[in-house]
């Protein structure tokens, strides 16, 4: 399994399945949004909520906006 890393210069692929990296991470510091979403807290620029009430993240430097599933929502209650 290939992982996609984004960092704010680069895109690579590892061969390293997230889960291996959730579990490797600082999860005070690498939050997982998603299943297949793992991202730097600091680098959260906003969250908001689409038409269908779905929460997004806004990562600072990056255009798109990332997905987080329900059972991550909880990271996302005091912002």
């Amino acid at each position: 399994k290939y992982t996609r890393v984004q960092t704010a210069t680069l895109e690579a692929l590892i061969r390293k399945p997230i889960k291996e990296l959730v579990d490797e991470l600082d999860g005070e510091l690498f939050w997982q949004i998603h299943r297949s979403t793992l991202v730097n807290a600091k680098a959260i620029a906003g969250v908001s909520r689409d038409l269908r009430g779905r929460q997004l993240v806004a990562v600072k430097g990056h255009p798109e906006k990332l997905e987080v599933s329900r059972s991550y929502a909880h990271l996302f209650k005091g912002m």
